[in-house]
């Protein structure tokens, strides 16, 4: 199910009395919600939250974009394994080598 930026309400503040159908007043709401939130990439909810803004764009996308976008997640995919691979054949080998 995709999810697009624009059925996320946007979100006014003080800029009620403006014409809420402006396009432009539209993408400034939009922006201005996109300053206000915290974009701390040393907590768990902002690595979470650049996670599922790739996750999202990665959707919206098509064609050669999108095989792109599943061949980083392939790699990183085969790197966790590839790491989790190597860290139990090491203990393996400590313990009964």
């Amino acid at each position: 199910m995709q999810r697009r930026e624009s059925e996320e309400p946007a979100r006014f503040g003080d800029l009620d009395d403006l014409d809420q159908n402006d396009p432009e007043v539209r993408a400034f709401a939009e922006h201005r919600a996109r300053m206000d939130r915290p974009n701390s990439e040393a907590t768990v909810e902002g690595m979470l939250r650049g996670v599922d803004e790739f996750a999202q764009s990665a959707n919206r996308t098509g064609g050669h974009r999108r095989l792109a976008a599943v061949a980083v997640v392939v790699l990183i995919l085969f790197g966790v394994l590839f790491t989790v691979w190597n860290a139990v054949a090491y203990m393996l080998g400590v313990f009964f080598g």
